[in-house]
């Protein structure tokens, strides 16, 4: 959401820098918050006037900056940490190498950096801040939850990169979350998109860290029956991460005479389809597929997520209306929704309608990664549909892979390969997939011939090698592409198929495999033999 003109009302906000230094284009990242005594004379005052008032000083903050009249943000005590700063292009060289020192730069500029901020060296100079920072929690003016631990220097930022929208430079270490007691009503099943049965306590409200908690997942029927948790039972709860509810343990010695342990249901919740458990899984899954309602809910939902196609309007309940009505069974039944039957739903109009079919129309136009991960293949996230659109650039290529060749694609294992195999022959599956790209209604992407079609013809052309263990004179990434570079193939996983496993230091169980299939083992030196000789 576009907040700039509510950020402009905080008045720790520079709305001019100073200095003489900052590069011509900064982008500054922080967080908003609201101190506690500033929070609780907040409250007073609409207390005092009448009105309602905020449950805890972190969603004050949030809904302070979502308001559209910035006159109603400018009477909400805000105040701001900036925490990092980048810059693009040739500009980047005009902020230093070190973290701690960038945020000197952004105080001399005229932005509020947290004091608190220090730099350790190694994992014990962490530790012991950790330890310091939990003694002086309850002094500070303002909640937190824990801290971040980041590597100072940004070149190594660079060099270690980020895994989908984490990085791999920065980590978050929390506090002791805490905790209250109250009293399960009942347990209940919801059904996730992928068939998953996941056992939910109904609680007695109580209020944990700022919020009222009614809800807490038990995760899984193992976890259920480990703690043992039943309709009835006074519960030790907390928020994990400060965030997601969760019941910590039973207090058995206030359990009530008549409770009886929950069991396993025999049938989906839902749409009465049998339940299955793999004996590898902790996860009990409907059979119902999208059958299911809730599955189907569910993966509509996903579908049209931000991240996935991004069809602007389609929220939640929408969606749960259209499904209860019959009118979307699957994706592609979305692109043939009409704005008079959109303009049907209740809490719709016809502007809201219109705008939904143009939003739907706009989404055609997408991505092979994202339309990937958007059919909601299990266990393909972000950055696996991203390496098999990169690798084979077509979706038909995909869909004909046999699980030994999707193994050959990075994040792809054996467990992965599996799941997207059996989702591509799915007869299910390639119905919804061949309606959703209809030439008329359907969705659309630039195809390319992959990475997987530009293999280099060689000496190695037709081999295929699997690395195993540290090699002292390549990295990972010189053998591999010194094996592309002769026409060979990289693998992560041994096959039949392999040709030749190379063995490095402190070599694991790909090397106990290899020799059960027989396959060549070389070391490095036979490697480079192949890869330089003359």
């Amino acid at each position: 959401e576009d907040v700039t003109h509510n950020i402009r009302t905080i008045p720790s906000v520079p709305l001019e820098l100073i200095g003489k230094d900052y590069p011509a284009n900064l982008e500054v990242r922080g967080e908003v918050y609201m101190a506690r005594a500033r929070f609780d004379e907040m409250n007073l005052r609409a207390s005092e006037a009448g009105e309602k008032s905020f449950a805890n000083p972190r969603n004050a903050a949030a809904g302070s900056l979502r308001q559209l009249d910035p006159r109603i943000t400018a009477t909400r005590p805000l105040d701001i940490f900036v925490y990092s700063a980048a810059t693009d292009g040739a500009e980047a060289g005009q902020l230093p190498d070190h973290h701690s020192e960038i945020l000197e730069f952004l105080t001399a500029w005229g932005f509020r950096v947290c004091p608190e901020s220090s730099v350790v060296h190694g994992a014990s100079g962490c530790c012991e801040y950790f330890g310091a920072l939990s003694q002086k929690r309850d002094e500070l003016p303002y909640d937190i939850d824990g801290i971040v631990y980041k590597v100072n220097r940004v070149s190594l930022q660079e060099q270690l990169g980020n895994v989908s929208r984490a990085p791999r430079w920065a980590i978050a270490r929390k506090f002791p979350a805490q905790e209250q007691l109250t009293v399960v009503r009942a347990v209940e099943f919801q059904v996730g998109r992928t068939g998953a049965v996941t056992p939910v306590a109904r609680l007695e409200p109580v209020l944990v860290g700022g919020v009222t908690v009614s809800n807490a997942t038990l995760h899984n029927f193992d976890e259920l029956q480990r703690k043992d948790v039943r309709a009835g039972d006074t519960v030790t709860v907390r928020r994990a991460g400060d965030v997601i509810p969760e019941i910590v343990g039973v207090l058995a010695a206030k359990r009530p005479a008549d409770t009886k342990p929950v069991q396993i249901p025999l049938s989906c919740p839902v749409c009465d389809s049998d339940v299955l458990r793999a004996e590898d899984e902790a996860v009990v899954r409907c059979t119902g597929g999208l059958y299911c309602s809730a599955q189907r809910k569910e993966s509509l939902k996903h579908f049209v997520s931000r991240r996935a196609l991004d069809i602007e309007g389609l929220g939640s309940k929408l969606i749960d209306q259209l499904v209860d009505a019959e009118l979307v069974k699957n994706p592609g039944d979305l692109f043939r929704l009409s704005e008079e039957v959109l303009a049907g739903m209740e809490r719709m109009g016809p502007k809201s309608a219109a705008n939904i079919v143009v939003a739907l129309e706009r989404s055609r136009d997408t991505t092979l990664d994202r339309f990937l991960y958007a059919l909601g293949i299990r266990d393909v996230g972000e950055v696996t549909a991203k390496s098999l659109a990169r690798h084979y650039g077509k979706l038909d290529a995909i869909a004909q892979a046999t699980e030994e060749e999707l193994q050959e694609v990075a994040d792809v294992g054996p467990v992965v390969a599996a799941h997207i195999y059996a989702f591509f022959h799915e007869s299910h599956n390639t119905g919804i997939i061949e309606s959703l790209r209809d030439p008329d209604h359907g969705i659309r992407w630039p195809e390319t011939d992959g990475e997987r079609g530009s293999v280099a013809e060689g000496p190695l052309s037709g081999k295929t090698f699997v690395l195993t263990g540290k090699l002292d004179s390549l990295s990972r990434t010189e053998a591999k592409e010194g094996i592309e570079a002769l026409g060979g193939r990289v693998s992560s996983s041994i096959s039949a198929k392999t040709t030749y496993l190379v063995q490095g230091k402190d070599a694991g169980s790909k090397l106990k495999k290899a020799q059960k299939l027989n396959i060549e083992i070389i070391d490095e030196t036979d490697l480079a033999n192949l890869l330089f000789e003359k």
